[in-house]
């Protein structure tokens, strides 16, 4: 059997669901890494991180900063497992599909062939595994932005100061712009997993999903209160 008649496995539903997905997962982080007078709350944290290194010049000793950087490490690297245990799991169940299939048959009444099922979890393995890389990528740059970050002196007045702690937002932000991207991944790589009970409930995960990244960027609390007046805090919203 050919590449081309297992597709046929495949039903117009499962094509449009599939498009869905990555259309979906592209679109909405080039809504948040492009979103013009919007603001999303990824951007809008960004500008923050500049002001951070502008901050450390004059701060002695750094221990606050290098505090949050390593926090800001350990996040990337408990995702990073996580995403290496994930595909793993994923990898098992393949070799093991006949048990995943007759789990998804006994839910589905679907009766179609294992391949159909090895062919679904390999769409959630390649969403898994990208996200590993961009954390990966995340943590090497925020420990770029750690050694940029000790090469900046602590006098103002040096001319290497700015420019240096402006080297180090740079990098930051690009460290954050990776770890968003793999969190997207790994939110849309749970969404695939719907794909497993048919197209409908996938189509209905991944809407679901995409309501509520754009909810989080652009219409959440969190926004709200990097968007305040910063004179006026009796208007900066809870945070729930």
């Amino acid at each position: 059997m050919t590449w081309t008649d297992r597709l046929f496995f495949f039903t117009a539903w499962d094509y449009a669901a599939l498009t869905l997905l990555f259309v979906a997962w592209i679109g909405i982080g080039f809504v948040i890494e492009n979103p013009g007078k919007r603001g999303s709350v990824s951007h809008l944290t960004a500008e923050y991180r500049r002001v951070w290194m502008e901050q450390m010049v004059t701060r002695d000793p750094r221990i606050f900063d290098s505090q949050i950087l390593g926090i800001l490490r350990q996040g990337t690297a408990f995702f990073a497992s996580a995403c290496m245990i994930a595909i793993g799991g994923m990898l098992a169940l393949i070799g093991n599909a006949e048990r995943l299939a007759g789990v998804a048959q006994d839910l589905t009444l679907d009766t179609a062939p294992i391949i159909v099922w090895e062919l679904k979890l390999l769409v959630v393995i390649l969403l898994a595994v990208n996200g590993f890389l961009k954390f990966v990528w995340s943590h090497r740059l925020f420990g770029y932005c750690a050694v940029i970050m000790a090469a900046v002196p602590n006098d103002p007045a040096d001319p290497a100061a700015y420019p240096r702690a402006r080297k180090a937002a740079a990098l930051n932000i690009t460290a954050a712009r990776s770890y968003n991207k793999g969190l997207r991944s790994i939110y849309f790589a749970m969404a695939a997993t719907a794909w497993l009970l048919g197209a409908v409930p996938l189509i209905l995960a991944v809407l679901f999903t995409l309501a509520v990244v754009y909810r989080r960027e652009f219409a959440s609390q969190s926004r709200e209160a990097l968007l305040a007046d910063e004179g006026q805090t009796a208007q900066i919203p809870e945070i729930r």
